[in-house]
């Protein structure tokens, strides 16, 4: 890590929800909070793309090399588009942007940690057990789609549960439609970076429409082990980047 003399800064950018701001930016907060107590010599500040103005104000008082870290699971739309625009409404259109969390591969790791403890805590065996991965999609383009389902075969492959399959908030197959398609033994897994509303309100609401009766995980994001992930790619990347 590095030493606390050595003062560099990252902001963690996620969307966060338009309807319900306050709940996702107290997450990503949060989260901040923890991926600074591994990165002494960090200033590291959450914002997210929901709440008016955060992104800007996360940026106030930070040097002009701080970097941004995409707490999303794709690099579709909202990476590409909307927090490229808010980046640059902040007068950091020229901030590197670092890989998105659900990209790296330490992060899948967790989700397949995730995966087994939930098959020795339940019982199941992997091979007849079905994963429902629980992601948001996308109306405006394909590629968070494409990222679920490359994380989906990561997972299958890791795991060597009998199938890992995608269910989404915004195109098709809909969550509630992959849950009640889902065999069982069947496992749901929430793949969002905060435990906000889409776990509170949208997971439960897919499940009891489905029917579906197996367990439904905490969301992957508010592991522990995420901080750490987080931690180790922004380090890492400075580290390359002063090589």
């Amino acid at each position: 890590m590095a030493p606390a003399t050595d003062t560099h800064d990252v902001v963690l950018v996620a969307f966060g929800s338009l309807s319900d701001p306050e709940p996702h930016q107290r997450g990503l907060e949060e989260l901040a909070v923890r991926v600074g107590d591994m990165l002494p010599g960090w200033r590291v500040r959450g914002a997210t793309l929901g709440h008016d103005g955060a992104v800007a104000r996360a940026f106030e008082g930070l040097g002009p090399d701080a970097v941004v870290f995409p707490a999303l699971m794709s690099d579709g739309f909202i990476l590409r588009k909307v927090m490229r625009d808010a980046l640059v409404a902040a007068g950091r259109g020229d901030a590197p942007v670092l890989r998105p969390l659900g990209l790296l591969p330490a992060f899948h790791e967790v989700c397949a940690d995730m995966i087994r403890d939930a098959l020795t805590n339940n019982r199941l065996q992997a091979t007849r057990t079905t994963v429902v991965l629980a992601a948001h999609g996308s109306a405006r383009g394909p590629r968070p789609a494409a990222c679920a389902r490359m994380l989906c075969g990561e997972l299958e492959r890791m795991t060597r549960v009998k199938a890992v399959t995608p269910g989404y908030l915004e195109e098709a197959p809909f969550l509630k439609d992959a849950l009640a398609a889902a065999p069982s033994p069947s496992i749901c897994l929430p793949c969002f970076v905060v435990s906000a509303f889409h776990a509170s309100s949208d997971v439960p609401e897919a499940v009891d429409e489905s029917g579906f009766t197996g367990p439904v995980l905490p969301v992957a994001g508010s592991m522990p082990g995420v901080a750490e992930v987080i931690a180790q790619e922004i380090q890492s990347t400075r580290q390359r980047g002063a090589a």
